[in-house]
């Protein structure tokens, strides 16, 4: 190998400049080329392509977002796009490829390994939805965010004894409602894996304050509420002033956490590591903090599920 590419794509995380460092000091260290691919998919089919030093990325760990940016490509989900892309990596003379991303791009690594390219994924997504990697980059700088937040509400709330509903990002996983209501001392959590109807949640709550707790918190998971509806329903039926609050993008911002620091930099020499072992077609990954490799045809429900050890540190000795 001679050329390494790096990508990001789908939504943003907190870590993925950290990830992206992490690709281009290793591929120097192994005497390649790095190239960063900007905004994706899109831009690999678009040709978008930039050479990478160690200096252009010796300051980025600490800056959140993606200094690649990144996209959802549409023309990539076609088999004509993805035939693109192909010949871009040919007359670009790349022949390994990192990419950066959810489950969403971890499915398109794998359309591409099955076109013959020699491609390692990394999970970077705060909804850590992923259930082959105990954290996905971006999941602990996000739940971080989200109980800074929510300590804020809550001391308003303690003020005035309302309720607040907050709602979280997460699509169709619940760790972040699950882990900030833990974390955050949220008192009713619903999230996609055990949704509470609005009559459950209101005799939660009617619970509560015939205990005499007058200011609680819910936490909910995007896209299963209407959260007016929700805020007129219990008010109408318990008769007490409750104010929503959703976070949105603020939730995806933000200079990574520590452990996303680590993470993403521990992941990025991996996946080249593998690529240099001759173990294309894999994603890292981290199960009982420990970095470990998975066929990307097993993540995306393929092939039989397996997951290998992959010592770090040996890797890096050998």
């Amino acid at each position: 190998m001679k050329k390494l590419g790096v990508l990001t794509s789908g939504g943003d995380a907190p870590g993925m400049n950290a990830a992206i460092r992490a690709v281009v000091k290793a591929a120097h260290y192994h005497g390649f080329e790095a190239v960063g691919i900007r905004y994706g998919y899109q831009g690999l089919i678009d040709g978008d392509i930039q050479r990478l030093t160690i200096s252009d990325v010796e300051d980025m760990a600490d800056r959140g977002g993606t200094m690649l940016k990144t996209s959802r490509s549409s023309e990539f989900m076609r088999e004509e796009g993805r035939k693109k892309a192909i010949q871009v990596l040919q007359n670009a003379g790349i022949d390994g490829l990192i990419v950066i991303g959810g489950e969403g791009s971890l499915k398109g690594a794998e359309k591409l390994r099955e076109l013959g390219v020699s491609v390692i994924g990394i999970p970077a997504t705060i909804d850590n939805d992923l259930a082959y990697t105990d954290y996905s980059i971006g999941f602990d700088t996000t739940l971080n965010t989200i109980l800074d937040c929510i300590q804020k509400i809550k001391d308003t709330d303690f003020s005035h004894d309302k309720t607040a509903i907050v709602e979280v990002m997460g699509r169709y996983c619940g760790d972040l409602a699950l882990y900030a209501a833990l974390a955050g001392g949220g008192e009713i959590v619903s999230t996609p894996e055990r949704k509470l109807d609005v009559d459950a949640i209101c005799a939660k709550l009617h619970e509560r304050i015939k205990s005499g707790k007058h200011n609680n918190l819910v936490i909910v998971t995007e896209r299963m509420y209407d959260l007016q509806e929700l805020q007129q329903y219990i008010e109408t039926k318990l008769h007490i002033r409750v104010r929503t609050t959703s976070l949105g993008f603020i939730q995806r911002g933000g200079s990574p956490s520590a452990f996303d620091r680590v993470l993403a930099s521990k992941m990025g020499v991996a996946a080249v590591e593998l690529l240099v072992n001759g173990y294309a077609g894999h994603a890292v990954g981290l199960k009982e903090n420990k970095i470990i490799y998975q066929n990307l045809a097993a993540i995306n429900g393929e092939i039989a599920d397996k997951q290998e050890p992959y010592q770090l540190l040996d890797m890096l000795l050998h």
